[in-house]
């Protein structure tokens, strides 16, 4: 597969808006951090719409307070997610079994 040629402006474009996910992505994991947006909040607003269709569930759960790498670990084997599935990719029973982890 070729790399398709894309010209300097559309190049600057992908390259801004790349960055602008990028903020927006730091900005969500400070709010969650904080506890000023909950995590439940995120993977029901995933379920509806495509605004956070891309975040992996293990950087979720990892920006969630008091949930570590080991505790993700857990939580991802016990439902039977894969390391790079993403919020968009989980069937209603996976969300809904998630957010029933991280409210415990």
């Amino acid at each position: 597969m070729t790399v398709p040629v894309r010209t300097e402006d559309q190049r600057a474009s992908a390259l801004l808006r790349a960055m602008e996910v990028r903020h927006e992505r730091a900005e969500l994991r400070r709010a969650l951090k904080s506890g000023r947006i909950s995590g439940v909040d995120i993977i029901r607003s995933a379920g509806m719409s495509g605004e956070w269709h891309g975040v992996r569930i293990r950087w979720l759960l990892e920006s969630l307070p008091r949930i570590g790498p080991a505790r993700a670990d857990s939580i991802m084997r016990r439902l039977a997610v894969a390391e790079t599935r993403r919020l968009g990719g989980i069937t209603d029973r996976q969300r809904q079994e998630l957010i029933e982890a991280i409210e415990v």
